[in-house]
């Protein structure tokens, strides 16, 4: 499976998003899918990620992706998920066999998924240092 992330802004997202792909990819039973960052065209800015124009040219120079992930940050605009399912409808209508694109919002930015995991992890750890009674 190869897998390409859309970040906003590349390449201050791909430090994070990636790892954080992998990890799902992992969990879900896929852990040799290839995933990659999105580089050309590189988008810089919520302005040009959501520009049906943009995306429709990556998913034209990329026909080996088996699934496109779009992620950005939420800012706050309650609107934006409305936005990126309307991204997703698009991209369905020109997408060929089992190809796939995904648009998701961070609640509030992406910085806030590793936060989260580091937390995860923590409690994890925890857990697992706690001597169990079954």
């Amino acid at each position: 499976m190869n897998v390409l992330v859309i970040p906003e802004d590349y390449p201050r997202d791909e430090l994070m998003l990636v790892p954080i792909v992998k990890a799902m990819l992992k969990y879900l039973g896929k852990p040799r899918a290839k995933v990659a960052m999105c580089r050309k065209p590189r988008l810089q800015g919520i302005g040009e990620a959501l520009k049906w124009e943009r995306l429709a040219e990556i998913i034209d120079q990329n026909g080996m992706v088996d699934l496109f992930l779009l992620c950005v940050d939420r800012d706050g605009i309650e609107a934006r998920k409305v936005r990126l399912e309307q991204i997703e409808r698009n991209a369905a209508e020109i997408l060929k066999g089992d190809r796939l694109f995904l648009a998701e919002n961070a609640w509030q930015e992406i910085e806030v998924w590793v936060l989260a995991l580091k937390q995860e992890r923590r409690d994890l750890n925890k857990l697992n240092a706690t001597p169990q009674r079954f």
